[in-house]
């Protein structure tokens, strides 16, 4: 550990170990509600944070975290088809095993953007499970690549901040899978009462959805 953060560490931990601060819109809105709501239960979505378990406890809610996509790599979830078909992803067991909260509902959802590395068959059941259980008039944050160029868009982990920005500090190698349009999104977050969305110029939609 000392090694990750130390000068003895190779180049692509040094990496990791550096954040970037990014501007956003999403995440100033959704500070305002943590600010003027008590007691809230917050589900975070992505590689534990330290720094965010910190934050949003000092603010006198709860937090749970699910880390989706390094989950979803994991070869445990691909079973072998029938009569030699090929292998699958067992969809109703990831959600089960990362998905099951032993009843608790959530007010807040921090999503970032989990959805960009997702397997295709899971990006459906995933969100339906999340809407699922959201308590009515909880909110989502959720980012959308809208481009992917080679070398720029990384799997990363998102840190809040006390202020309108957040910090983004890369983690793993994992391939981003889809990019989306406004429609997509939509679409995606069709189960949702309303959305509102802040456009951002590194090619990074950032939206607000309310269950």
């Amino acid at each position: 550990m000392l090694n990750f953060f130390g000068s003895h560490g190779s180049t692509s931990e040094r990496e990791e170990a550096v954040r970037e601060s990014r501007k956003s819109s999403g995440w100033a809105q959704l500070q305002k509600h943590l600010a003027t709501h008590e007691g809230l239960r917050i589900l975070d979505i992505g590689p534990t944070s330290a720094i965010n378990i910190n934050y949003i406890t000092s603010l006198g809610h709860s937090i749970y975290m699910a880390n989706l996509v390094d989950e979803a790599a994991k070869p445990e979830y691909m079973v072998a088809g029938e009569g030699g078909e090929a292998k699958h992803f067992d969809v109703e067991r990831f959600v089960k095993a990362n998905l099951d909260f032993a009843g608790r509902m959530f007010d807040v959802v921090t999503f970032w953007d989990t959805a960009d590395y997702l397997p295709a068959q899971l990006l459906a059941p995933v969100i339906d499970r999340i809407h699922e259980v959201m308590l009515p008039g909880g909110v989502l944050l959720g980012f959308f690549h809208s481009k992917s160029n080679a070398g720029e868009v990384r799997f990363s982990r998102y840190h809040l901040t006390a202020t309108d920005a957040i910090d983004i500090q890369r983690t793993g190698a994992h391939p981003i899978l889809h990019v989306y349009n406004n429609r997509q999104i939509e679409k995606l977050l069709h189960a949702f009462s309303g959305y509102r969305f802040f456009l951002a110029k590194d090619n990074l939609s950032e939206v607000l959805a309310t269950r």
